[in-house]
């Protein structure tokens, strides 16, 4: 009976207007972490290499910059409403699919809790000045998978978890799965049809530096070495090293930049 009432509870927020504000503010933050990301891998790909474009590094650079502690204050705070947001999806959302594709869903949306919360920890212990360079951080999960019974196999396992990301966001991108997120209205006319380019590029930059983790996680599963994975700013930096790197890199960063701009019109025309 008390479950009955807490899932009752839960369908309640998860139908209720306000929660469609709840989604818009992360959204927005999720947005500013992306456009700093961008700016990131565009500068790496410009030779300056002081900062990480990943999640943790443009947290990072925000708070190094004009009133940075109320802003990574609010990202913080934002990140842990998309958390809400997708918990409550995690747990009562995607009832319009039913089965099997609806369990995929909500499996997905509690990756994304995970996601998120990870940010928005980095966001706190930034703020808060409890944070260091994150650069050893999926090393050091390597190095720890690899030190278990088929420590290689499960490194693997993992790569090709990542990868199936990363081609799934490729895919979502060229097939524009991302507009039924968005309200029909939000698609249409001109600045629809430059949200609907945005997200192209924007989920196809995300997905090819997905898909760069998972070579890094699948090389270290290959060579026994777990220094040799890394996260989205080690694979920038691989790729850097690479014939046409810098331009590639720097494609990936604009890419990242037309994904932070896509979550701005994504939360003034989202579609729950």
């Amino acid at each position: 009976m008390a479950t009955r009432s807490a899932k009752s509870a839960a369908r309640a927020v998860d139908d209720h207007p306000a929660l469609d504000q709840v989604a818009r503010i992360g959204l927005v933050a999720f947005g500013v972490v992306h456009l700093v990301m961008g700016w990131l891998a565009i500068r790496l790909a410009f030779g300056d290499s002081g900062g990480e474009a990943d999640s943790g590094g443009a947290v990072r650079e925000l708070a190094q910059q004009p009133f940075g502690g109320p802003i990574v204050w609010a990202v913080g705070i934002g990140m842990v409403m998309l958390a809400v947001w997708q918990a409550i999806e995690a747990a009562v959302g995607h009832r319009r699919d039913d089965g099997a594709k609806r369990l995929r869903k909500r499996l997905i949306s509690l990756g994304k809790v995970i996601l998120y919360g990870a940010i928005a920890a980095t966001a706190f212990k930034v703020v808060t000045g409890s944070s260091s360079s994150g650069r050893d951080g999926t090393t050091s999960f390597s190095a720890e998978l690899m030190d278990l019974p088929g420590g290689q196999v499960l490194v693997g396992l993992v790569a090709l978890g990542i990868a199936a990301v990363g081609v799934y966001l490729v895919y979502k991108g060229l097939t524009e799965r991302f507009l039924k997120d968005i309200e029909v209205g939000g698609a249409s006319g001109r600045v629809g049809s430059a949200y609907v380019w945005l997200g192209k590029v924007g989920y196809v930059a995300k997905g090819a530096a997905v898909l760069g983790v998972a070579a890094l996680f699948g090389y270290a599963a290959v060579t026994h070495e777990p220094d040799k994975s890394g996260g989205i700013d080690e694979a920038l930096r691989t790729v850097l090293d690479q014939p046409f790197g810098p331009v590639l890199t720097g494609l990936v960063g604009a890419g990242f930049v037309a994904f932070g701009l896509f979550c701005f019109a994504w939360a003034r025309h989202i579609n729950r």
